[in-house]
């Protein structure tokens, strides 16, 4: 019994030592609960004011970046959370400003700024955006948010991986048919930029653009319906 006993005490701390820590998204979803209403509209005025517990959960991915063990739901929730709480930063820290394209970092926009801290690595907004779109969901385009009036909503709650699935299908039915974002009707759609800038990640060899709008639009498309796309408002979310 005593060999037995210390057989598993010794495999359960190997286990425990093997397993890379998980980052802890709570200080996040508080700050985002209590700054974003439901609509997506944010109160950068307050999270200026809490910059302080911005920059706890920050240091919080910083040290616990995605392992080889972690899930693809856990890492992606990481990395949309990562993304969005360093765009909040960036603004805030030069807030107020009218536009997310006003904040500029030595001549840079925010998307091409290393400043995004992973460990020891430095990477930038678009690499984010880079490693998400590489799980070839196209849906993960109304998860990020870009602090723009026309970027799909900031959910106001932080992602979590055992809700990853769940929430990417409700984010993306809201920003579809929000009849502020897209114009949907049978044989005429206008709709957002975002579906021609990454075209691609709604698309394939058999299917259109169409087809995945019409996976979570009120209203079906024509297949043959034309296409046009509405100006962006760059204009802050707040």
């Amino acid at each position: 019994m005593k060999t037995i006993l210390t057989f598993l005490s010794l495999f359960t701390l190997t286990l425990s030592i093997a397993l890379s820590p998980r980052a802890d998204h709570s200080i996040w979803n508080t700050l985002l609960k209590e700054n974003v209403t439901t609509t997506g509209k944010v109160n950068y005025k307050n999270l200026k004011i809490n910059k302080n517990s911005i920059s706890k959960y920050l240091q919080e991915l910083k040290n616990h970046t995605p392992g080889t063990d972690w899930s693809e739901e856990e890492t992606m929730a990481y990395y949309i959370n990562m993304y969005n709480a360093y765009t909040i930063q960036f603004i805030i820290t030069k807030y107020p400003v009218n536009s997310p394209k006003d904040v500029k970092y030595s001549g840079k926009d925010i998307w091409e700024l290393k400043l995004v801290k992973m460990g020891n690595k430095s990477i930038s907004l678009n690499t984010i955006e880079s490693i998400l779109k590489g799980y070839g969901d196209g849906r993960i385009h109304f998860a990020i948010n870009c602090g723009a009036i026309s970027c799909p909503r900031l959910m106001n709650k932080a992602w979590e991986a055992k809700t990853l699935e769940s929430d990417l299908t409700r984010m993306t039915k809201i920003f579809i048919n929000d009849l502020t974002a897209n114009i949907i009707k049978e044989k005429k759609v206008k709709i957002s930029k975002i579906f021609e800038w990454y075209s691609l990640d709604f698309k394939t060899p058999k299917t259109t653009i169409i087809d995945f709008i019409n996976i979570y639009s009120k209203v079906q498309i024509d297949p043959k319906a034309k296409i046009e796309y509405l100006p962006y408002n760059w204009n802050l979310n707040e």
